[in-house]
């Protein structure tokens, strides 16, 4: 038997020429996809590496080579279709751009749908970038480190990845703490004895305030000219036990500031001790039975 009765013999009702055929075209079709992915990939890497350039920032580059990338694996899909006598329609209906909608809406659900809608609202509404420090719906704090087409991650201060959904981002309360101005103001809030000389109380606080390297000097010109001190210190609070003290403490990011207020709630513990200036705290009274 010669090489073209061989291929000329049915399997199942199917010519091995075909089969091979199928193959080969199939394995050009993966290559090429791959190959053209790995060249994307590359040009919005390269772009990315341009210096003096104004190009596309961080977040939207990642963005945008996801749906590229996606429509090129669409575009493979289809043209394997294409091979399999029978399905050249459904090819051509996945190639249109009204096929690739209604394929979309058919088989993605509406969850994954509102996630990409929801991604798109993030990337052109800008509430947020990549980089950013967020904190969201007072539970979650962390910084941006991707907005994928259906998630977007955030790293918290334990180094773990938190992946939360577009749509319920999108409808969350974002605090963004680097949109616009990074300086933070610190509330540095103590509480002392009503016995306490509250002048004496608050001259210390504001000393040792002072002293801290990280904190920043946020008044304008007109404040400085009135003599408005650094560090404003006020009484916010008369309770049961005590007199809470609150000191506005600025520094450059908020990083800083939450390092700048744990170094001087301690700093402001050690010196009220040697100033003998009393941080009240619950007293419980013991009986003792004796014998």
């Amino acid at each position: 038997m010669n090489l073209n009765e061989m291929l000329s013999t049915e399997v199942f009702g199917v010519s091995i020429r075909w089969i091979v055929i199928f193959i080969i075209k199939g394995f050009l079709i993966y290559v090429f996809v791959r190959v053209l992915n790995a060249f994307i990939k590359y040009l919005f890497n390269r772009s990315q590496r341009k210096r003096g350039r104004i190009v596309f920032d961080e977040t939207k580059i990642g963005f945008i080579r996801q749906i590229i990338t996606t429509a090129v694996y669409i575009i493979g899909v289809a043209a394997f279709l294409s091979l399999i006598p029978g399905m050249e329609k459904v090819s051509n209906s996945i190639l249109a751009s009204a096929g690739i909608m209604a394929m979309a809406v058919g088989l993605a659900s509406q969850e994954a749908l509102s996630n990409i809608v929801g991604g798109l609202f993030i990337i052109f509404s800008r509430p947020f970038k990549v980089g950013d420090f967020i904190q969201v719906d007072n539970v979650i704090v962390g910084t941006v480190k991707e907005i994928t087409l259906r998630h977007t991650v955030i790293q918290n201060a334990e180094n773990r990845m938190i992946l939360i959904p577009n749509n319920k981002i999108n409808s969350s309360t974002i605090v963004n703490s680097s949109y616009g101005e990074t300086t933070t103001c610190s509330f540095i809030e103590v509480g002392v004895s009503y016995t306490t000389d509250l002048g004496h109380a608050i001259d210390v606080m504001r000393d040792e305030i002072m002293k801290h390297p990280l904190l920043i000097d946020h008044r304008t010109e007109e404040e400085k000219a009135n003599n408005v001190p650094q560090v404003v210190i006020r009484v916010t609070n008369l309770g049961d036990s005590a007199i809470t003290l609150r000191a506005w403490a600025w520094a450059s990011t908020t990083g800083n500031a939450f390092a700048m207020k744990c170094d001087l709630l301690r700093a402001i513990k050690e010196r009220f001790d040697v100033e003998k200036i009393e941080i009240p705290y619950p007293y419980y009274n013991q009986i003792i039975m004796k014998a």
